[in-house]
């Protein structure tokens, strides 16, 4: 059987035996990761946020407490649990203790809504869902109630704070016999430790599943490119649950390397540089429109933040303008990282030439990694050259979970992950991005799918066609426009009238769209320029919004 129609594809026995023996795969969990800091550095500080300052044997202890409340009721090894939390510091013992049962977090984002959430349940026969009761003026618990109305397979809501009429997740804490946990059986390294979400460009997320022997390799290779140590004090600023900000090298990476990890709740510079300056931060991670608000605001606010050595800048492109103002006005070393949740991460490394640095995203992190880019036909081509990046290596999947009709087209017959980006590669061994060959929009580092946005606009009563196209923002990096051909009153439809824009923004929220998946601009177009072949000209659409001659 091909390994890629699996529900959850992996590496042929030739090469996962060939990255055990080179000693990429080390064998083991996350669970015991956690247990062998505790044992060593258990009273160093492990989390820290507005309300915890837990140390690791603290965090182990508490991870082992939710565990035991976890198999009361009923959570068992290979089980998925969405899991829903802004960045707090129960995320990691609800991640620890579901890494030790063996059961998969699904790494949902506060931003989503009813309309994600519902998909990841149900595609996913979710058996548990946690989140916290509020978050930026949002009641998580009133979305858990319209999932829940929806959903078939959820048995359990896990709220941290107010629970109302649903589980408390302090009560779990004290709900179960601990000492059987220590009888657990291990999960196997090989099996995934948790399911990351992709950008997608066909609708609903497609979900990742990191197994704990590749994900905790891609740790140990970040934390080695990005020189953490145990004095590392890694500050969160980003969405916790964003592969970026998790593992590259991220709070996991800095948690493996037995440093401190700081939460922030608001990305403002204020709130960011208090903690920067009280906790003594040395790493933070940032995606371009923040940097523009943090230099910004350098000469409105005097916070002394001279201890921060590294601002590692991802998620989208950063213009070399940008990049160059980093260093004098912050006063911190800038990394660049280019990388996705399948795989494949890229860092300029800390001692590499401005010139590395500002005009490239860095080269692969591991000597492991594979990559060619090729033509549309998957022919080489030669260095210098735009073209496609395809991708393969120790902590690179195999293919997404339950999507064998995708997986054939995502991934070569080699084993090689087609990442949609569109790169060239510089003699030194280098890439620098151009753009993205999928139907995305890169959102200031969120990912939006056209055709998701599309599909449901083109169910609002008074649309006939609609397309999602990225135009370039100044502070977003891409923005997205959605064009509209309404449909036109007929004799046997009088009633229908052009929508207003504001009128399709409430019609997406109200199906549970999530807030930065909605249209930044609507244009009303009488028909859709089409290429040869019939298809919508997106790149004509593109041009008519840049040139300002959009016809309506």
């Amino acid at each position: 059987m091909d390994r890629r129609l699996k529900v959850v594809p992996d590496w042929s026995p030739e090469v996962a035996d060939h990255y055990r023996q080179a000693g990429y795969w080390q064998g083991i969990t996350f669970g015991q990761l956690l247990r062998e800091r505790a044992q060593h550095q258990g009273n160093q500080l492990a989390v820290i946020d507005v309300n915890h300052r837990w140390t690791y044997q603290q965090l182990d202890q508490l991870a082992d407490q939710l565990t035991a409340g976890l198999i009361e009721l009923g959570i068992e090894a290979g089980d998925r649990v969405v899991v829903q939390l802004p960045n707090q510091a129960e995320f990691f013992v609800i991640c620890f203790a579901l890494f030790r049962l063996g059961a998969w977090p699904i790494m949902a984002l506060p931003g989503h809504r009813q309309a994600e959430i519902s998909y990841f349940c149900e595609f996913s026969q979710a058996k548990a869902y946690f989140i916290a009761d509020k978050g930026v003026g949002f009641d998580y618990r009133a979305l858990a109630r319209k999932v829940m109305a929806k959903t078939t397979t959820v048995n359990h809501v896990i709220v941290v704070g107010e629970a109302e009429e649903f589980l408390s997740f302090n009560d779990l804490l004290n709900t179960g016999n601990v000492a059987a946990v220590h009888s657990l059986p291990e999960p196997d390294p090989s099996s995934p430790a948790l399911l990351q979400l992709s950008g997608g460009t066909t609708g609903a997320p497609k979900l990742i599943p990191r197994t704990h022997d590749d994900y905790i390799y891609s740790l140990k290779a970040s934390v080695d490119v990005c020189r953490l140590t145990s004095r590392s004090k890694y500050l969160c600023v980003l969405p916790v649950a964003h592969n970026f900000p998790l593992s590259s090298p991220g709070t996991l990476g800095t948690l493996y390397a037995g440093g401190t990890v700081i939460l922030a709740v608001d990305t403002q510079p204020d709130h960011c540089w208090r903690w920067i300056a009280q906790e003594q931060v040395t790493m933070t991670a940032l995606v371009p429109p923040l940097v523009n608000v943090w230099l910004h605001a350098r000469q409105q606010l005097s916070w002394d933040i001279s201890c921060l050595e590294v601002l590692q800048v991802g998620g989208a492109r950063l213009s070399p303008e940008v990049a160059k103002q980093i260093q004098p006005v912050l006063g911190c070393k800038l990394q660049q990282v280019f990388g996705m949740a399948e795989g494949l991460v890229n860092y300029t490394r800390l001692d590499d030439s401005d010139e590395v640095i500002i005009h490239t995203q860095g080269k692969p992190m591991s000597l492991a990694d594979e990559i060619r880019i090729v033509d549309d036909n998957d022919e080489v081509l030669p260095t210098g050259t735009v073209g496609h990046l395809q991708t393969r290596g120790p902590y690179t999947i195999q293919g997404y979970f339950k999507a064998p009709e995708h997986n054939q087209k995502a991934f070569t017959n080699d084993g090689y992950y087609r990442t949609g980006d569109r790169v060239r590669l510089t003699e030194q061994g280098y890439l620098v991005v151009e753009g993205r060959a999928k139907d995305q929009i890169n959102r200031g580092g969120e990912k939006v799918a056209a055709e998701e946005i599309e599909n449901y606009l083109i169910t609002h009563p008074s649309v006939q066609d609609a397309a999602l196209v990225a135009v370039a923002d100044d502070v977003l990096g891409e923005a997205s426009c959605a064009f509209i051909v309404a449909l036109e009153a007929t004799d046997d439809h009088q009633s229908i009238a052009p929508p207003k824009k504001i009128e399709l923004k409430r019609f997406l929220l109200a199906q549970g769209v999530a807030n930065y998946k909605i249209p930044d601009r609507f244009v009303f177009i009488k028909q859709f320029p089409k290429t040869p072949v019939g298809k919508v000209n997106k790149k004509q659409l593109r041009a008519l919004v840049e040139n300002e001659t959009t016809p309506v």
